[in-house]
This record gives C-alpha cells, structure tokens and sequence, in this order.
C-alpha cells in the first residue's frame, strides 16, 4: 500500500529538491509531454512564480481539451458533527463543549428536499464528523439509502473505513470518495491528531488504497494547506496520485487544495499560508502534470478566486454550502465545521460561469452506469 511507498520519500529532502529548483528545471518541465513528479516540483517552486503565464496558458490549454468548457456543480450536506477525533485544527475536535448534532432519518430527508429546492443538483457529498459509535457505516449506509430518490451521484466525505465497508456501500449508491490526509508530514501528523482514530497515520493514508480494493468509482485527495509547508504537501500528493493511478487504474480521481484561514478567536491558527497566486501556481502545475483529474474548488474559497480559476483548471464546484448539520432546513444554529467564503446562491455561481462562457453541469452520472453497485 502507498504507506509503504511513502516511508521512502524523505520530507526534509523533497523540500530542499523544491527550493533548489531553477529557470531552467521550470522551462524543461513545461515543455514535456508527460511530467514527471520531479517536474511536479519545478512547477511548485519558487523558481515558476515567474512563469505562470505560459502556465495559465498551459493549463487552460489542456482543460478545454480534457474537460471542454464544463464545470460539474456538486452540494455538501452534514448529517452529524460528533466527532470523537482531537484535531487541533477543526471545530468538530471532541474537546469543543459545543451541543453535538446527529440528524435524524426525517431530518436528513427535509435537508435533501430544501438542497433540490434551491436548484438542480443531482451530484451530492454527504458528509460526517468522525465517531463510529454513534454514526457509523449503518447511519452512513440509511443516508446513502434516503438519497437515491433525490440524487443519482452519492459521495461520502467521513472516516477512513475497511475494504468490505466501502464495498458495502456501494450496494447502496455510493459512487465515490473524498478523503483529505490533513498532512503527509508523518513526523509532525501526531502534532495536529493527537488522539482519536484519526491519530493513525499509516490507517488513514492507506484508506485510499482500500477504496480502490474496493472498486469505489471516484476518489477525492487532499491536504490541508497551512499545517505544513505546503509545496512538500503537494508534491506528496502528487507522488500519491500517481501512485494510485497506476495501481487502481480503473478509478476516477479528483484533487482539492483546502486553505486555512486566520482566525479572529484566539484558536489554531494556519503555519504557514498560500496566497491568491500561490493556489493558482499549484492549479496550473497539478493540471499539467495530470491532464485528467478532477480540479476541485469549494466555497473555502472567495468568489473572486473561484471566478478567476473556472476558465483555467478548475472543472468541479460547490455552491450555496452550508457546513452545519441541519442547516438547510432544520438546524440553522448547529456547530459549524469552518465559515465559507463564497456566499453565492447556487443561480448566481450559475450565472456567473454561463457569463464567463463556462457550461454549469449539475448531473454528469447515473446509477444506472455502476452495474456492480446494485
């Protein structure tokens, strides 16, 4: 499994490889084919800030070919924000004394009814804090179950499960997967996870490999941008990426690049930060070096950016999120997991793409395509 793979990489080491990049490393980068995650770094490196222009244009370039002018719309729905992890990082952490909301089954169904309500969204992502007691694989599964009458696409975003539970899953409309590693800092992930099942490194970065095992169509990727430096972070999602698509090479892949925010109340703040330009470098260089995956943003991210960025690399978005169990319908005042930026109806990001010439795609699967998930 990629555990494996990674115990070979130094950390400490792929970072000095990536600030000792130069012009001309760049250069040789944009001009192959087929780049190599060595390249990757060229790309991430100091040394590309002055090259994002041929990269924009790049970047633009292999998009239109891949993926046309189309930007799929997906919503995320909380069902529960119990957690029993202790991520310092994370409103849900055990420790925040804030009331703790479990949806029930009638709550869960009026959130699916009010999210049709506010436009056409068939590409759902369910999402959970992390407590297998109190919601594990069979609330996850009746969720799954109580939306098929209302969304073809059934992503989930929860704990790391075994091989047999993803495939479960499946039978009941599960399509895909989005898993963010946090960081793949090893040496400083007990730092940010210091208990809970999350705390378990090697059981968490090997969850990708048991969703491929599994069959699980499409999977999401991701790290945490501000734990750690984050063009190591990336670089070792790039070595991840390439790594799966070789070993589960039936399987679609998606990429995320979650930023932190500071915060004005005295809790964790980000180590690091990645500027406007800086995400857009990192955009530029994941989409030339993987001309298929999924580019992904969510509203973490301001109206401008996601504006600026729809005609360039990204090809997946949400709108009108809301990050509180409950809060489309039922709970309005429930523990949020983190503010989002981009405060846009789902009609008005709609708007907005269709006048930047970009085609919004609210279905783009069916169930009827997964002949071995029913």
């Amino acid at each position: 499994m990629f555990y494996d793979e990674i115990k070979k990489i130094s950390w400490e080491e792929t970072t000095e490889k990536i600030m000792a990049k130069t012009d001309a490393d760049v250069r040789r980068a944009l001009a192959k084919p087929h780049p190599s995650v060595d390249d990757f770094m060229a790309m991430v490196s100091p040394a590309a800030d002055r090259y994002l222009e041929p990269m924009a244009r790049l970047s633009r370039m292999y998009t239109r070919e891949r993926f046309g002018n189309t930007i799929n719309m997906f919503i995320p729905v909380y069902i529960t924000n119990s957690c029993a992890n202790s991520c310092v990082y994370c409103g849900f952490h055990v420790q925040n004394k804030m009331p703790r909301t479990i949806l029930t089954e009638e709550e869960i169904v009026r959130e699916y009814e009010a999210i049709k309500k506010l436009g056409p969204f068939d590409n759902l992502l369910v999402l959970t804090g992390e407590n297998p007691a109190k919601a594990g694989v069979d609330y996850i599964a009746r969720a799954l179950d109580l939306a098929k009458p209302y969304f073809n696409n059934l992503q989930i975003e929860v704990m790391p499960l075994s091989r047999e539970d993803y495939a479960g899953l499946r039978r009941h409309g599960l399509n895909g997967v989005i898993c963010f590693q946090e960081t793949y800092n090893e040496a400083r992930y007990k730092t940010y996870h210091p208990r809970g099942p999350k705390s378990n490194y090697q059981w968490r970065i090997n969850g990708y490999d048991r969703m491929g095992m599994a069959g699980v169509h499409k999977i999401g990727m991701g790290a945490l941008i501000g734990l750690e430096d984050w063009r190591t972070e990336v670089t070792m999602l790039a070595y991840h990426l390439r790594y799966l698509e070789k070993t589960y090479w039936r399987t679609q892949y998606s990429v995320n690049f979650p930023r932190m925010r500071k915060a004005d109340n005295g809790g964790f703040q980000p180590n690091v930060e990645m500027t406007d330009r800086e995400l857009a470098q990192v955009t530029f260089a994941m989409r030339i070096f993987d001309r298929d995956v999924d580019i992904s943003y969510s509203t973490r991210e301001t109206k401008e950016v996601r504006n600026n960025m729809a005609t360039l690399g990204v090809t997946t978005m949400s709108a009108e999120s809301h990050t509180d169990p409950g809060g489309y319908s039922c709970r309005p005042d429930s523990l949020a997991q983190f503010d989002v930026s981009d405060e846009r109806t789902a009609r008005e990001v709609e708007r907005d793409l269709k006048t930047l010439g970009m085609e919004p795609v609210w279905k783009n699967w069916d169930a009827a395509f997964d002949r071995a998930g029913h």
